[in-house]
């Protein structure tokens, strides 16, 4: 497996309902990926600001790399770049 997680701090200046529609873009991306699973929330923590959280598994990192490649996520990151600044963490899951 392949874990691909996203935390994006969306600048002060977005609105609420921006933050909204920005969730929703995000789970909505999960429609168009070959992924195991697929979740995306507004933290419950906010002291440094708001987060949303993307936190993904696929089957292995080529699923990853057409994820990467498609144009819905391309698009979605294009648009996440100029609301938000994000850290992302990808990694091979080892199996317990």
């Amino acid at each position: 497996m392949f874990r691909h997680i996203v935390l994006f701090r969306v600048h002060d200046a977005v609105s609420n309902a921006e933050l909204e529609q920005a969730v929703s873009a995000l789970r909505g991306l999960g429609d168009e990926t070959e992924a195991v699973s697929w979740n995306v929330e507004v933290s419950l923590d906010s002291r440094k600001g708001r987060m949303i959280v993307e936190d993904t598994t696929f089957a292995d990192a080529a699923a990853f790399d057409r994820f990467r490649a498609h144009p819905a996520h391309i698009a979605i990151a294009d648009h996440m770049a100029r609301i938000s600044d994000w850290w992302v963490g990808d990694y091979h899951a080892r199996d317990n």
